[in-house]
């Protein structure tokens, strides 16, 4: 059964998906320790108060974050979906999958119902294009100085939000995966290895103390000074995967039984690495590497074929442009030739145009 916290929700049993035991290309990552304590032994800490943290946008990961988070700090929501909020309001925000749990959560649908408040950290979850407005609606209610924080898929996003403010920003990548299941539910798909994070503008040992929160939590984290490598590596993997996977109408399978698609992502897959080269990034991990683990039987093929193909199959914008679509511009940009990689994002423009065009005629 469901429970609320203060007590730490169970995690599915289980081989943890994915990335966190990924090869290494690089070992001299700077990192800062962020000690994995369970919530059943709560001594003193490193982290002298109790931290604030506001979520903006908790759809499915974001949803996945401030229910976790909720064990260790003060959590405040913030989504324009008010069916959603008015759910967590009434009933709490409810887990299923990989973790079963339900949160008590202060929930918000604007920002001018939440009133000025201050926190120590704001977690952006939005999807990449509405990045930008979340944050003007957010901006004249912070109060103080929280440093900003983006698990966004898309790349750009934190060079965004250095642009509208001169706050502390840090980006990192989560490998949870989840998928909003209606108002107030969210299922926790993959648990997923240790996520990154590292500024964006600031010092590392600035956010030092939201790595730590985060291990606390249940979602271990690293604190690195460069998380570039990291985050492109996961990048990747969504550039190549999620368009894929939108394409063949969200039937996974598909991009792993079909000798062609399995071509196709690795030709892909090759293109997007000779992109980060060209920009001088050092990857830390094989960005195809849990593909590479699926084929070879060694984890086993889920029904989940990326956030893309839910957004189509619910009429929602999907976030190519901010993924796939940045890879093509930018390997335009540098001169790298991408003809896979571009050929992938224009079907997948235009099975995000018919989908939108059939829902419009039923």
């Amino acid at each position: 059964m469901p429970f609320r916290h203060k007590v730490s929700p169970a995690i599915g049993s289980g081989t943890r998906a994915s990335f966190g035991r990924l090869r290494k290309l690089h070992s001299s990552v700077k990192t800062i320790a962020c000690p994995r304590l369970t919530m059943g032994r709560m001594t003193r800490h490193s982290i002298a108060e109790h931290k604030r943290i506001l979520l903006v946008g908790v759809g499915a990961i974001g949803g996945l974050y401030a229910a976790y988070l909720a064990k260790v700090s003060d959590v405040a929501v913030l989504d324009t979906n008010r069916t959603h909020v008015e759910a967590i309001r009434r009933h709490g925000l409810a887990l299923t999958g990989r973790t079963e749990s339900v949160t008590t959560l202060a929930a918000f649908a604007s920002a001018a119902e939440m009133g000025k408040r201050s926190f120590d950290a704001v977690i952006i979850l939005v999807k990449s294009q509405a990045t930008e407005a979340a944050f003007a609606s957010i901006r004249p209610v912070l109060e103080g100085r929280p440093v900003l924080v983006t698990f966004q898929n898309g790349m750009g996003n934190a060079e965004l939000l250095e642009g509208l403010c001169d706050l502390e920003v840090a980006h990192g990548v989560s490998f949870e995966a989840a998928r909003h299941d209606g108002p107030g539910r969210v299922h926790h798909l993959v648990h997923g290895e240790d996520s990154w994070l590292g500024p964006a503008r600031g010092k590392v040992e600035a956010i030092a103390w939201l790595g730590e929160l985060l291990t606390r939590s249940g979602l271990p984290t690293k604190v690195v000074a460069d998380p570039r490598g990291a985050i492109w590596g996961k990048f990747i993997f969504n550039s190549v995967m999620n368009p894929i996977g939108a394409i063949v109408r969200g039937v996974n399978a598909a991009r792993y039984e079909v000798p062609e698609m399995r071509a196709l992502i690795d030709d892909m897959a090759a293109e997007c690495v000779r992109v980060a080269e060209a920009l001088g990034i050092r990857l830390e991990f094989d960005p195809m590497y849990l593909v590479k683990k699926i084929r070879a039987g060694e984890s086993p093929l889920t029904k989940h074929a990326g956030s893309m193909a839910q957004d189509i199959e619910a009429g929602r914008e999907t976030e190519l442009e901010a993924i796939t679509g940045y890879v093509v511009r930018k390997a335009k940009e540098l001169g790298v030739p991408v003809p896979v990689t571009e050929s992938v994002y224009r079907m997948a423009k235009g099975v995000e145009y018919a989908a939108k065009a059939k829902r419009a005629e039923a």
